[in-house]
């Protein structure tokens, strides 16, 4: 899949961005929560714009004459591509709609995706998105976090990104037994019953994962999600459309690092052997496959959610493709390569770190199976 067009110049606006990214990657990667220092970066303007819906954007991008459709998934993944380059720990530290503008973007109504995406305009306000458990993961249909009435949310919840200094998000918690039971919610904190503790990390350090743990998170009938919409297509429907959105872009964020990681190994030294010169150019032809991939996916998912085991395959491939790179390429430059290069070291942590958003690559196997067995059956 090639680009042309206005897609070509948002991928060139995208790279002028991610020097920026990479110039702050090891300060964000040694201090994860001092933030405040880097609300400069040019990155976070570009990421909201690109995660804004148009209804509710009043400065969309325009390239070559034309407004860019905000909140498309190929848009997002062709920015975050080249912003990974830079750095991907560097894009999920950085405040702006993220997974929970996705959300917003399918189950909010227009008044509150007007309230939040004018409540994050500013730039300076990290949103999360609570979706997995500490006994469940990913697995929504397990989920036991639970609106109970008259009370409000209880439960906890694990892993979330951005989860100590996210002021406005998404959380999926039950109303009732059963799949159509599972409803998102616009929830602000800090809140009446909210806590959150960060998760000590070893990559994509950046992300701050956290715990949150609800004990009577007050929630009004206002502050549901899908409301205007077919009980088929509220909470479940959201979350499977989400993690579409959310692997897909992970996988984009996995063919960066690779992307960064054979650039930096090639420009670290001179005087290659014709066999380092093959595995070079191996890697790249590699690369490039997976970035097509990615790319195909993404236009998929714009099309429409009822094929999850594409994006499941995008990431199960993106993840493979930045452990590959991360290990394999730096043994170009020789025994330390990695202590005597801070940020092949970063990245090849950050690369295994991939591999557990969003569910593991047993998880997104086992999702490319349920969907190959569905067509089948379908097709029957």
């Amino acid at each position: 899949m090639e680009l042309d067009g206005h897609l070509a110049l948002l991928r060139s606006a995208a790279a002028e961005v991610a020097p920026d990214l990479r110039a702050r990657a090891l300060r964000i990667d040694a201090d994860p929560g001092g933030m405040d220092v880097h609300l400069d970066s040019p990155a976070i303007g570009l990421i909201r714009r690109l995660s804004t819906p148009s209804a509710v954007n009043p400065d969309p991008i325009r390239l070559g004459g034309r407004a860019l459709e905000g909140g498309s998934c190929l848009l997002v993944v062709i920015g975050l591509i080249e912003l990974a380059y830079g750095d991907a720990a560097g894009v999920l530290a950085l405040p702006g709609p993220a997974l929970a503008g996705v959300v917003m973007h399918l189950l909010g109504d227009s008044e509150q995706q007007e309230r939040f995406f004018q409540r994050i305009a500013d730039g300076r306000t990290w949103t999360f998105c609570a979706i997995t458990e500490p006994d469940v993961g990913s697995d929504a249909t397990r989920m036991s976090t639970t609106l109970v009435p008259d009370h409000g949310l209880v439960g906890v919840k694990r892993y979330i990104g951005n989860g100590t200094r996210g002021d406005v998000g998404v959380v999926f918690a039950r109303t009732g037994k059963g799949p159509l039971a599972i409803r998102a919610m616009l929830v602000e904190s800090p809140a009446t019953g909210w806590s959150a503790r960060a998760l000590p990390m070893i990559g994509l350090r950046g992300a701050r994962l956290s715990e949150i743990e609800l004990t009577g998170v007050p929630v009004a009938e206002r502050q549901l999600l899908g409301s205007h919409l077919p009980p088929t297509r509220r909470g479940m429907w959201g979350a499977i459309r989400v993690f579409s959105d959310m692997r897909t872009q992970i996988a984009a964020m996995a063919v960066g690092t690779s992307m960064a990681v054979c650039d930096y190994v090639r420009a670290a030294r001179t005087g290659w052997t014709r066999w380092e010169r093959a595995e070079l150019e191996t890697a790249q032809a590699e690369i490039a496959a997976v970035r097509a991939m990615v790319y195909r996916t993404a236009a998929a998912v714009d099309a429409g959610p009822d094929r999850p085991g594409l994006a499941a395959a995008a990431k199960i491939e993106g993840v493979r493709l930045a452990k590959r790179m991360t290990t394999r390429l730096p043994r170009l430059l020789g025994r330390g390569a990695l202590p005597e290069h801070p940020l092949l070291e970063k990245w090849w942590r950050d690369a295994s770190a991939f591999e557990f958003m969003e569910g593991t690559g047993n998880v997104q196997r086992l999702q490319v199976a349920r969907d190959h067995l569905r067509r089948r059956e379908a097709a029957a």
